[in-house]
């Protein structure tokens, strides 16, 4: 019988979405708590704890987790986390609140009802030293940092039970896989050592030949994208969900990846987030994560490589998943295919650099993308795409 690694400390995944028979008397519950509306950061968090990819987090921080997070990777209880997940409040809201009160977590944007919170504690935060610590920068113009600024002066903090997984889970209902369901198809097919590959982009040739690369040392790979807020430019995830499907059946063996999608959304935090991106995985039931160039980065505010190297930083024990250590991958003229610095012996005059920035470049454009940068089968459904958005800035424009 194959057997998973286990979730993140705890003997079994701990999904917060209250049972289907309890939600509806606690929602008429709910609205006669007080409400706190929550930014799209937060609601991605509710969702994350409600489907047990947060194991073992029963709500959002209290102080000393969220100190123990941004300077060591701990909680206080020394389990290991390397990003804190807190809910800010600001203004006339925070002063009101007080310990023991029970509040209604709102999607600010629809307005609906997604948890109940049991406040615990409130406390204040040094947003630079989460900045530094978590980001390694303070510039306002880095996205997360960007969010860490502009949250509220006060946390709260205080275990939830979710009462709606939002629009996500009703959008995507074959996408959005939680992490019990995960490890029962893997067991399903027999895998035990399973590797997880993050993209929030289609997938070109060298998101494909890094995929291939971990079939061959693991019994399967779990493609797992994200489904929460992106930035601006980037492909929704229904056309995404599609350009990968048809890479899957084009150009993979059958049974050897699973296609699934989960709520987060993307902080940019570089190697911080790649190893928060590691235990959610390791809750999902995999045994590794692709960790190529770049993981979770943005602009130049990290190193190629510096999302690899700091899981050579942690100790024993902190996570049982381990990164697959990707390096640059390229089409190379000489060798016929997809190579690695590792593996071509030719010069970079004959390589072909590929990366979803160009890509989306050369979309945006209705430039030619070669086979060796793309599968055509995939190319055929982001042009779809890109040409609808051309008629409707042209129609818009007229």
């Amino acid at each position: 019988m194959p057997q998973l690694v286990p979730p993140h400390h705890s003997e079994q995944v701990k999904p917060l979405l209250l049972p289907q028979t309890e939600r509806a008397e606690e929602r008429k519950r709910a609205e006669k708590l007080r409400k706190i509306p929550l930014d799209s950061r937060a609601v991605s968090d509710v969702l994350m704890l409600a489907m047990g990819a947060y194991t073992p987090l029963d709500g959002f921080m209290g102080h000393d987790d969220w100190r123990g997070a941004c300077l060591d990777m701990k909680l206080a209880s020394g389990v290991f986390w390397p990003i804190p997940i807190t809910l800010s409040v600001t203004g006339d809201l925070a002063d009101s609140i007080h310990a023991e009160e029970e509040v209604a977590l709102i999607d600010a944007e629809s307005g609906e009802i997604l948890a109940v919170m049991e406040v615990r504690e409130k406390y204040s935060i040094d947003k630079q030293l989460e900045a530094e610590h978590v980001y390694h920068t303070a510039d306002p113009k880095h996205p997360g940092v960007a969010k860490v600024l502009q949250q509220g002066e006060i946390n709260l903090a205080g275990p939830i039970f979710v009462l709606s997984e939002g629009e996500y889970a009703a959008r995507y209902p074959d996408l959005y896989i939680r992490p019990a369901r995960s490890r029962a198809m893997f067991l399903e097919r027999g895998w035990s050592s399973v590797a997880a590959f993050q993209t929030r982009n289609p997938m070109h040739r060298s998101h494909e030949y890094l995929v291939k690369i971990a079939i061959e040392v693991s019994d399967g790979v779990f493609i797992h994208q994200v489904l929460g807020k992106l930035k601006e430019g980037d492909i929704p995830a229904d056309v995404r969900t599609r350009a990968i499907q048809a890479m899957i059946d084009n150009y993979f063996r059958p049974s050897t990846v699973i296609q699934a999608g989960y709520p987060i959304e993307m902080r940019y935090a570089g190697p911080r987030e790649a190893l928060l991106h590691a235990l959610i995985r390791q809750n999902f039931g995999c045994s590794y994560l692709i960790v190529g160039r770049d993981h979770a980065g943005v602009g130049d505010y990290y190193g190629p490589f510096d999302a690899q190297h700091i899981f050579d930083q942690l100790w024993p024990g902190a996570l049982h998943i381990k990164p697959l250590k990707m390096g640059v991958t390229f089409y190379c003229r000489k060798c016929y295919g997809m190579a690695t610095g590792k593996t071509c012996p030719h010069d970079p005059q004959y390589h072909i650099a590929i990366s979803g920035t160009e890509q989306r470049r050369m979309l945006s454009s209705d430039a030619d993308i070669p086979p060796e940068f793309s599968r055509p089968e995939v190319v055929a459904i982001l042009k779809e795409y890109y040409a609808g958005l051309r008629s409707a800035a042209s129609n818009a424009a007229s």
